[in-house]
């Protein structure tokens, strides 16, 4: 589809509420690029390459069902050819932004500035399924059984992929060793 194609459908006024509904995702879809991606600069790309595969395949989704489902399915779609696509070129990146802010306290703000990185990076090194996961429950506060219909699979699998994640985050972070650890809901 020409891009000139593209912007006529996207102004099109009978798909303005889809589109109204789009932007108000937005947010989430961005906090579940970050976390996919690493970056903020990669999850902005996915983001864009997330709407615009929508809207160009807007005439696939079916009015009723959840737009926000579609969409993030989209986006990890996205994220999963491109991966496949940098292992085969062996392109290997590891951006990671830290988080900004003004520090209230120097210590304290050092300390979580640590911890977010320790976390952050720990996310980045989990397995895709398990981070994935943890990008729709525990970033964008979906419940497991949205994450479940989200990733298509059952809801049992998204429970032992979130306890697994748990743990390892656990253990790498804080440095806990996993088998100490108690039972996770």
């Amino acid at each position: 589809m020409a891009a000139d194609s593209l912007f006529t459908l996207a102004m099109d006024p009978s798909t303005e509420s889809i589109r109204t509904q789009m932007v108000a995702l937005l947010p989430r879809l961005r906090r579940f690029a970050v976390s996919l991606a690493g970056s903020r600069a990669d999850a902005d790309d996915l983001v864009q390459d997330t709407v615009e595969r929508a809207l160009r395949s807007l005439h696939q989704w079916q009015q009723g069902t959840r737009l926000d489902s579609w969409m993030f399915r989209i986006a990890q779609n996205l994220w999963i050819d491109a991966q496949r696509a940098r292992r085969v070129r062996s392109i290997v990146t590891n951006d990671l932004d830290a988080a900004g802010g003004a520090a209230v306290d120097g210590a304290r703000d050092a300390e979580a500035r640590l911890t977010f990185a320790q976390t952050a990076k720990a996310i980045s090194e989990l397995p895709e399924d398990q981070r994935v996961v943890v990008a729709l429950v525990l970033v964008d506060g979906m419940s497991y059984r949205e994450a479940a219909d989200v990733l298509n699979v059952p809801i049992g699998t998204v429970t032992s992929r979130i306890a697994r994640a748990r743990a390892t985050l656990t253990a790498r972070v804080f440095g806990e060793p996993v088998e100490n650890m108690g039972a996770h809901p």
